[in-house]
């Protein structure tokens, strides 16, 4: 039962329907939906096309996102909607450049967006309301303002330097030349408008036509590759793809295919499974999720990439390489991870619904770091993402930089299943974090007995770049511990990732619904 004397949030319990995202104005637009007799998918579309608006340093129209989705009675679609690299990207042609890595705001960091081709397809096959009707809040918050929120504020603020240093960005992010604050009201028309057009013209109004050549223009003028052949191919290039699965304490753990880094969660899983985690101390459990996400990462860096250019390295989930991995694992002492350079990254959103008639999403959109790329196309509005920073250029890499191919990707929606049936979608935010995220909620839940907002609430670390981000909430003597074990501690400055989950309670007929209070946002059901 929830202590009503302790701060936090207790879940949300609904009757039919239910719905969770990281901004309140999102949630709210959503449950419109699902009461105007929309579905799932419906909901989750007029949803992220709110966070566009109303959280723009975390998503927009201009990134990449993934779904899994589970038709009540059916199986589990994995859905891949991220960017792949213009047709004449190639490490050799960057390397005459002069490019020997893409940074956040190179014109090469922007991959073709992905978002709207899959929102597109998404809602044609399994969609109810027309679209235009998905779109309304989120135009009306663009052209008539909207508030932002408090979490939204203290990160916006951090990118002011990022959003000056372009006439687009300063323009639509910094007006009167700094970043809003708290609860003042912000707008975006323009990307009202690319909304209206899209929600009339579906995926072409952004893939062709005058959008299109503005932004490949815009691209082109700073030394992009990017050409109007590579965003009409893009209009139909989000694609479906078998979901991958681990079993976990009995259930079944359903992550999107490789380009994402969603084997990777499972990964850690299954290395976490051979250890009886609830006898654990919370220093043991914090130790041995680090050693874990350690050598899980390391496979990550070293393989994974799209599967169009390299093989889908399944057999990471062998019994034979779990057991070897799980082997090299001292619980007295942290070990010295083989470091790969990964920036960090945390923005994107993620939202679940699950509808009155057992349809559930996991929903996930991203443009990587905060405010993407930094560059807005003055003409369209569009905010650019920067996904192709994830490329290397390295010939001979899994995750070289070539034509049409896609980067690897850290945004991972992810479903829980009992016998066939969907127990739980689940998401964590929060760049490279996800992976990690997803096995330390799970473990929260399946492990510790902790209910769904407890599992989200939860103290989080994260061992990456050869340290242990900690959040303050963990007790100075696990700290000092952690310190003798090994472990190079970096306390964080803001929260550490957020998350969103709806729990089925099927035999009593309920939805119980978090939502992260590391953000703004909140579960709504009905």
């Amino acid at each position: 039962m929830h202590d009503f004397f302790r701060p936090g949030r207790a879940p949300l319990i609904a009757g039919n329907a239910a719905i969770a995202t990281s901004h309140p104005l999102a949630t709210a637009a959503g449950l419109d939906i699902l009461g105007a007799g929309g579905n799932a998918v419906d909901a989750a579309i007029a949803a992220v096309a709110v966070q566009c608006v109303a959280d723009p340093l975390m998503t927009g129209i201009g990134g990449d996102c993934f779904v899994l989705y589970q038709p009540a009675g059916g199986e589990v679609v994995g859905l891949n909607g991220s960017g792949r690299a213009p047709a004449a990207a190639t490490v050799e042609r960057l390397l005459s450049l002069g490019v020997n890595e893409i940074g956040q705001t190179s014109p090469h960091s922007v991959t073709v967006p992905g978002a709207i081709a899959a929102w597109s397809k998404l809602h044609r096959d399994y969609g109810r309301l027309p679209l235009s009707r998905l779109f309304e809040r989120a135009i009306d918050y663009s052209e008539t303002g909207y508030p932002v929120a408090a979490r939204v504020a203290c990160d916006w603020a951090g990118e002011v330097d990022l959003l000056a240093r372009t006439a687009g960005a300063t323009a639509t992010f910094l007006p009167g030349g700094r970043a809003p604050k708290q609860g003042e009201r912000h707008h975006q028309p323009l990307l009202g408008q690319r909304l209206r057009e899209i929600g009339r013209d579906g995926a072409a109004a952004f893939y062709t036509g005058k959008t299109a050549q503005s932004l490949v223009a815009y691209l082109n003028g700073l030394g992009g590759l990017h050409t109007l052949e590579d965003f009409a191919e893009a209009q139909d290039g989000a694609d479906y793809a078998t979901p991958v699965s681990a079993s976990y304490r009995g259930y079944e753990v359903v992550e999107c295919a490789p380009n994402g880094q969603g084997i990777i969660a499972l990964m850690i899983l299954k290395i976490l499974e051979g250890f009886d985690i609830a006898a654990l101390s919370p220093v043991d459990r914090i130790h041995l999720h680090a050693e874990a996400t350690k050598l899980a990462y390391h496979h990550r860096d070293a393989y994974l990439a799209d599967p169009a250019f390299c093989p889908e390295p399944m057999s990471m989930l062998s019994d034979e390489i779990i057991d070897i991995l799980r082997a090299r694992i001292r619980l007295d002492r942290a070990s010295t991870p083989v470091l790969w350079s990964e920036p960090e990254h945390k923005d994107t959103i993620y939202l679940c619904v699950v509808d009155r008639d057992g349809n559930a999403i996991s929903f996930i959109n991203s443009i990587f770091d905060g405010f993407g790329s930094g560059h807005v196309d003055p003409t369209t509005g569009v905010l650019l993402h920067s996904r192709g920073s994830s490329f290397r250029i390295i010939k001979g890499h899994p995750n070289a930089i070539a034509p049409r191919k896609r980067p690897l990707h850290t945004i991972i929606p992810g479903l829980l299943r009992k016998d066939g049936q969907v127990a739980m979608p689940f998401g964590v935010m929060g760049g490279h974090y996800q992976a990690a995220g997803h096995a330390q909620f799970l473990s929260n839940m399946l492990d510790l007995g902790l209910d769904i907002q407890q599992a989200m609430d939860a103290p989080r670390s994260f061992a990456h770049g050869g340290v242990l981000e900690v959040e303050p909430t963990i007790p100075e003597a696990d700290l000092a511990e952690l310190v003798r074990r090994g472990h190079v501690l970096k306390p964080r400055q803001l929260p550490l990732g957020g998350s969103q989950a709806i729990w089925i309670d099927r035999a009593n007929r309920t939805l119980i619904a978090g939502s992260d209070q590391r953000k703004d946002g909140c579960a709504l059901g009905m």
